[in-house]
């Protein structure tokens, strides 16, 4: 009995070993490939910093011009400037032809105004011989215009104390002696055309002087002085120097006693800024500049 019993244990766990190597075993489920890490949005750019503009060029712009504009012209440096950073003018006021001389001379300058055109054409070599003798060549070829036209005034000091009221009146005190005139020198403009006001008179200047009834001043501005001080009776200068000085204009020459009072202004071959001295030419005669010099009596040359 037990043989038999211990026979079928043994047999069933015949069975049971056969089941269980029969059964395969389940795969391992596969592992999922790791996912990559999420991607951090990337920082919004930032605008690039906008350009500053590059610094203006540093240039000194050297204006050698007549006396007569001085204050006309100082009062368009500041607009000049205001509006053109990095350029700076650097005006010589001076007779013409002391100017004419300091250029000839080797002195420096970007640009020349003339009270006259004898004093440019000296320095012009496209002049002939008699307007240029020496042949001198300063002048930049093409940019030598005539800018201004000015007038030729008697004026009086305050109060007239002689009664000069007329270039008539003038010549008459002259003749009888009975004046003290005041005029330019003859190496500048305006003793220049004051000798033709003299000579369309058929005065004689030489003897005038000889008897002391003419002092004379290096330029305009030295006339000008003496008489707003009353050191003399009466002199000619340019109507805008009359003007500026408050001085009473009593009679202007005209064109057949002195000619036009043209005043030319060009940029030199000499400058070392050209480019620039051009601009502030062409900027003189604009409506800016045109209406500062309307302001004092110029007149652009016709």
């Amino acid at each position: 009995m037990k043989k038999a019993l211990s026979l079928l244990l043994a047999l069933c766990m015949l069975f049971a070993l056969a089941a269980c190597g029969s059964t395969p075993a389940a795969p391992a489920p596969a592992e999922k490939p790791a996912e990559p890490p999420a991607e951090e949005p990337a920082p919004a750019e930032e605008p690039a910093p906008a350009e500053e503009p590059a610094p203006a060029e540093e240039v000194e712009l050297i204006v050698f011009a007549a006396a007569s504009m001085t204050e006309t012209l100082t009062e368009i440096k500041g607009l000049y400037e205001a509006a053109n950073p990095g350029v700076t003018i650097t005006y010589n006021f001076d007779s013409s032809g002391t100017l004419k001389t300091q250029i000839q001379e080797g002195a420096s300058c970007d640009l020349f105004i003339s009270a006259a055109p004898k004093q440019m054409n000296a320095l012009d070599v496209s002049c002939d011989e008699e307007k240029n003798p020496d042949k001198l060549d300063f002048v930049l070829q093409g940019s030598r215009i005539n800018l201004l036209e000015n007038k030729v005034a008697l004026v009086v000091p305050e109060g007239n104390p002689k009664g000069i009221d007329s270039f008539d009146k003038l010549v008459e005190a002259l003749k009888g002696g009975e004046i003290l005139f005041a005029m330019g020198n003859s190496d500048v403009p305006v003793g220049q055309y004051t000798q033709k006001i003299l000579a369309f008179y058929e005065l004689n200047e030489e003897e005038l002087a000889g008897k002391g009834l003419i002092t004379y001043g290096t330029n305009v501005k030295e006339v000008t002085t003496q008489v707003s001080e009353a050191s003399v009776d009466c002199g000619v200068v340019y109507a805008t120097d009359a003007f500026s000085a408050g001085l009473t204009i009593v009679d202007t020459a005209t064109k057949d006693m002195c000619g036009q009072v043209i005043y030319p202004a060009a940029v030199l071959n000499v400058s070392e800024h050209p480019e620039a001295a051009q601009a502030f030419l062409d900027y003189l005669t604009g409506p800016e500049a045109t209406a500062v010099f309307e302001g004092v009596g110029f007149s652009p040359a016709a």
